[in-house]
């Protein structure tokens, strides 16, 4: 990944498309995010749908997953890790059911980028009561 900005995004991507179903939901909290977070306050917006489908590119090849997890880690600074790993979370939790395959890519991604077991429980946590309905 070339920056920050396209690591993050790839990352609520694959995320969005580990079990090869990407939702309104998913899709509408992607721009959402892009759109109000202050770590995309200087992305240009225009350059969203290029770099989902750099997303959807990568996953035409047969080791896509690990390719991509691979590129997050380049293209994240360390501070930016914990920011990625919360935004898969809150993307996977918008959907009412969290698929085995986004769980296993998160699971992948934690590893990946070395989140400590207990921020992991502790953003995932956070991500279900966001995303929690009555």
């Amino acid at each position: 990944m070339k920056d920050h900005h396209a690591a993050l995004i790839q990352t609520m991507f694959l995320v969005s498309a580990a079990d090869a179903d990407i939702t309104d939901a998913e899709v509408g909290i992607i721009g959402d995010i892009v759109g109000h977070l202050p770590v995309f306050r200087d992305y240009d917006g225009a350059k969203l749908a290029a770099t989902l489908a750099a997303g959807e590119e990568l996953l035409t090849h047969d080791n896509g997953i690990e390719e991509g997890l691979k590129a997050i880690k380049l293209g994240l600074p360390p501070k930016l890790r914990e920011t990625a790993y919360a935004l898969a979370c809150d993307v996977a939790a918008a959907d009412a059911e969290i698929s085995q395959e986004a769980l296993r890519f998160i699971e992948l991604l934690r590893e990946q980028l070395s989140i400590d077991p207990l921020v992991a429980a502790a953003i995932e946590r956070g991500a279900r009561a966001r995303f929690r309905v009555p």
